[in-house]
């Protein structure tokens, strides 16, 4: 860092890697060229490149301290000019550089052009397509688009040309490591999706079925702020491992957009506490297998065994199975009530594991008495096709009574009246959405789940991976928001808690052990 130093940047935060372990400010694409357009009005000319290029090529160097050779791939706007000066960089370091730039000196940005001309000056190599013998210990640098495209519908679809085709291809099927510079080529900053044309090719390339096990790492060095898409739906795959350089400029006065969550503070229990002082879960739902031959009951004991387990005071089971199951032997903890047995107004529920049709029947009295709710599942299903429930719900908000909903992207998309694929589209926003129109807090399940609250910016959550995407472990989830609840979070804290942790589990959850639902709801609260 002391090179930027003596290009007299300011250092109040030096480039920094990105964990689950605090929280961060995001700023959509808005924001950040607002944020831009003022820092570079402060500046003198090209600084902001500068100190871009040269965060870029401080962590190359860290990241590929051994690579023979560094390929460049450099578009013909700033995001490319960023990666020119990178290469005057390395090339001045001592590293085999070559850049396939595409763009030209007479129609480049005054910045670019600058940048191209100190590349050329250090000696850099140019080539009209990557090299060829690139392996396991070079490095790919992805400057070619950055935050200048649009996933959203009403964006044309862009055909990239020959050059930048091929770019793009060397880049996604790259043997060697790709630090991307701000953002993966392609993908939209504000929704984690790829703009139309420029979806990457998924398909395993030869390279990784005949020389390793496994696709090489991806990195992704986001410049001046950190951008929403990073952490959601295709973005957290394409951005692989996320750095931040804010290039020596304070957000100031441009509020986040969004957050990405961090861990929940330490909550030590008191030792003269008792169970009251944790609360009582009751959890609704199970469809009986004589209903319709579908016996969902596993579903209601998955979200109250979470609830137990993440600390709830006690755990109430009302199975919508005409009292057929009377005890749990593997968790004879949980106790089991008739439905019409419940004070719902002194208990939190959660109501809609595995509630088939069954749950259509107690639902509008579980959303107008219970003290504090989590909705999921089958219970989700049905307020989507009654307005009536739907209003219910909103006045709850107007009352005060605590509510979350925790949908995954079909369940949000009918309680929206979108498809699927909208929702997915703009998860943040969808999340929002959601927030807004039933006034509680939306919990938008997913890569990168999106928390929302009205009149608040929505958070990402950072942890969890693709190992939860096993049935049983929404429910999971479901329990555990409720035992937040019932111990006195509010709701918003208690959603964003239980999400952190949820995907934590799994994070941790050793690589020899098959991670079901069940097993995941007893280390929930280890």
């Amino acid at each position: 860092m002391a090179r930027a130093c003596r290009l007299q940047r300011p250092c109040p935060r030096p480039m920094h890697r990105i964990t689950p372990y605090q929280p961060h400010p995001l700023f959509n694409t808005a924001a950040t060229r607002r944020l831009e357009k003022a820092a570079a009005a402060t500046l003198p000319p090209h600084t902001l490149m500068q100190r871009a290029g040269l965060a870029v090529a401080q962590l190359a160097q860290a990241l590929a301290p051994h690579a023979r050779t560094v390929w460049i791939a450099c578009g013909p706007g700033n995001n490319g000019g960023d990666g020119l000066e990178a290469a005057m960089h390395l090339q001045r370091s001592g590293r085999k550089v070559v850049v396939t730039w595409l763009g030209q000196p007479d129609t480049a940005p005054a910045d670019a052009k600058a940048s191209w001309q100190r590349a050329r000056d250090a000696g850099v190599a140019w080539a009209d397509t990557a090299p060829d013998d690139l392996d396991a210990n070079d490095l790919c640098i992805d400057a070619l688009l950055g935050i200048g495209v649009s996933s959203s519908p009403g964006s044309a679809a862009r055909a990239p040309d020959a050059r930048l085709q091929a770019c793009l291809q060397a880049l996604n099927h790259s043997p060697a490591p790709v630090l991307a510079v701000d953002l993966p080529s392609g993908l939209d900053a504000d929704t984690g999706q790829f703009a139309a044309g420029l979806t990457p090719d998924t398909a395993p390339h030869p390279h990784y079925l005949l020389r390793q096990r496994t696709p090489p790492p991806r990195h992704t060095l986001s410049l001046l702020t950190l951008k929403p898409g990073l952490f959601t739906a295709a973005g957290r795959d394409a951005a692989g491992q996320v750095w931040l350089d804010d290039l020596g400029v304070e957000p100031g006065h441009e509020p986040p957009n969004a957050w990405l969550s961090g861990p929940a503070l330490p909550a030590p229990r008191a030792h003269a506490s008792h169970k009251g002082s944790y609360g009582d879960v009751a959890v609704v739902g199970g469809e009986g297998l004589a209903a319709r031959g579908m016996g969902m009951a596993g579903a209601a004991l998955l979200a109250a065994s979470a609830a137990l387990y993440s600390g709830a005071g006690r755990v109430l089971v009302a199975l919508l199975d005409d009292g057929h199951l009377q005890l749990d032997l593997q968790q004879p903890e949980l106790m089991l009530r008739r439905f019409d047995e419940l004070a719902l107004e002194q208990l939190t529920v959660v109501c809609g594991c595995g509630g088939g049709q069954a749950i259509a029947h107690v639902l509008p009295e579980v959303i107008a008495r219970a003290a504090r709710l989590v909705l999921d599942a089958d219970a989700l299903n049905t307020i989507a096709t009654q307005a009536a429930l739907h209003a219910l719900v909103v006045a709850r908000g107007q009352h005060g009574q605590p509510t979350v909903i925790t949908p995954h992207p079909l369940e949000a998309a009918r309680l929206l009246g979108l498809t699927t694929a909208e929702v997915q589209a703009d998860r943040l926003n969808a999340a929002q959405q959601l927030a807004d129109q039933f006034n509680c807090v939306a919990v938008l399940k997913g890569s990168g789940t999106v928390i929302a609250a009205p009149d608040r910016a929505p958070a990402i959550n950072p942890t969890g991976n693709a190992r939860l995407a096993a049935a049983g472990t929404g429910d999971v989830l479901a329990g555990m928001v409720g035992a937040h609840l019932a111990a006195g979070a509010s709701a918003l804290r208690a959603a964003s808690e239980a999400v952190y942790q949820h995907g934590q589990a799994a994070d941790v959850w050793p690589a020899g052990l098959a991670l079901t639902a069940s097993a995941l709801a007893r280390r929930v609260g280890g």
